[in-house]
């Protein structure tokens, strides 16, 4: 008994591992994706270290005193000090964004040495920029400046200060904490590109799906060998696809709306902050950038969807097939998740810029952080790679490549039996 149980699990583990679907969707992909994520992640913390080596910090000094002098000089050990002279704090962010690489003012105000000279209670004041791009980079140079200022407090006496920190936002001064403007825009970085991913997922498959079931109740053929244009045939089913993804991209906008009031609500009840007030709501054009980005991503997806299942003789063929290309829409949502994008290597952001379904994420990034350049870059590159991916498929149906392929693929499957069954 066991050696006929032995004999099973062998034939089914050959089957099983010959058959590409499963090789492919699997074992192969998630063995090259998952590394491919891991290095992409690390490239760009490697990229954020190396940039905090170097850091630069703005310094603005409104003391003159002895203990600022102190402290300016225990900065300068430890980080590239770019001191400021402006009257204002509004003037010294500008001044710092335009003459410097700083992305953090440390603001000493009048007074500081003398109150703790005094042990009277005094603060310093921290800005940093805050970006909206997400990952270890964006409150990775705000959090070492806070640990030496907390180190040089720590020589002075137990609590001589306290330290306020604020952020600057779209190059304005905001009364927001980083960590605080990090956590809640954290949790969209998180959900937009994971909506949009399984958007379109859930769209390729019922495109797939559609087409595969045609063909496996013949209807496809019965379509094709009817007096009608190929040109006509396709149409019809890329206008369907065009009224799934238009409907797809305005489900994603409402949500989106909704998504960012519920924010919106719950820092208004938790008195945390209004995105609204700083300028991080999304406004008409970010709706309407972001609409057009996921509208075409939804169009290509389900043209390429269309295309790759009309090579697949049933359902079940036409999903395996459809799902090889899930690696393409995932890759990018796992990196724009845990990783800042501009702090990426330049060719690891060359690839991922050449994958189409990037672009509708970065686009929920613009629509939060008002950056629109580059996604209406990504809009155009959509619309460019669409026309293509159509003229392709206008070329397929207007010939026989589709029933030939499809012979052949179904020749070797046939091949496949029938060694499978002289072995068993």
């Amino acid at each position: 008994m066991l050696k006929d149980l032995r004999n099973i699990v062998f034939k089914e583990l050959k089957e099983l591992l010959r058959d590409p679907k499963i090789l492919i969707g699997m074992i192969l992909v998630p063995l090259v994706m998952f590394p491919v994520i891991g290095l992409v992640v690390r490239g760009s913390m490697e990229s954020t270290q190396q940039r905090l080596q170097s850091l630069e910090v703005g310094l603005l000094n409104l003391d003159r005193g002895v203990i600022a002098e102190n402290l300016i000089e225990f900065l300068s050990k430890r980080v590239v000090v770019k001191t400021i002279n402006a009257s204002s704090v509004e003037e010294a962010v500008e001044i710092m964004q335009a003459e410097t690489n700083a992305t953090d003012l440390v603001v000493i105000p009048s007074g500081f040495s003398e109150n703790i000279s005094a042990t009277e209670e005094t603060f310093i004041v921290t800005y940093s920029v805050f970006s909206g791009t997400g990952g270890f980079a964006e409150t990775a140079s705000s959090s070492v400046v806070a640990q030496y200022l907390e180190s040089f407090k720590r020589e002075l006496a137990p609590d001589p200060f306290f330290t306020v920190p604020k952020s600057i936002i779209k190059g304005k001064p905001a009364d927001v904490a980083p960590s605080l403007l990090f956590s809640i825009m954290y949790s969209q970085v998180f959900a937009l590109p994971l909506t949009i991913s399984v958007l379109l997922i859930f769209s390729m498959q019922i495109a797939a799906t559609s087409v595969a079931s045609e063909k496996e109740e013949k209807t496809l053929e019965t379509l094709l060998s009817l007096p009608i244009s190929r040109f006509t045939i396709l149409s019809g089913k890329l206008i369907g696809s065009i009224i799934v993804a238009a409907i797809g991209a305005i489900a994603i906008i409402v949500g989106l709306n909704y998504y960012m009031g519920s924010f919106m609500l719950m820092s208004d009840v938790a008195g945390a902050v209004d995105l609204a007030a700083v300028g991080l709501a999304p406004t008409p054009l970010g709706y309407a950038v972001l609409g057009a980005s996921v509208f075409m991503a939804l169009l290509s997806a389900l043209a390429l969807a269309i295309i790759i299942s009309a090579f697949a003789d049933d359902v079940r063929g036409a999903q395996s097939m459809v799902g090889y290309l899930y690696t393409v829409i995932m890759l990018p949502m796992f990196v724009i998740m845990f990783a800042d994008f501009n702090s990426l290597p330049l060719a690891a952001r060359i690839v991922l810029l050449a994958i189409p379904y990037t672009h509708p994420m970065l686009a929920a990034q613009a629509s939060l952080t008002g950056d629109y350049v580059m996604a209406i870059l990504g809009v155009g590159y959509l619309v460019l790679f669409t026309i293509a991916l159509l003229y392709v498929a206008a070329k397929l149906f207007s010939t026989e490549k589709i029933l030939t392929v499809k012979l052949k693929l179904r020749g070797l499957r046939l091949r496949r039996k029938a060694k499978s069954s002289r072995e068993v």
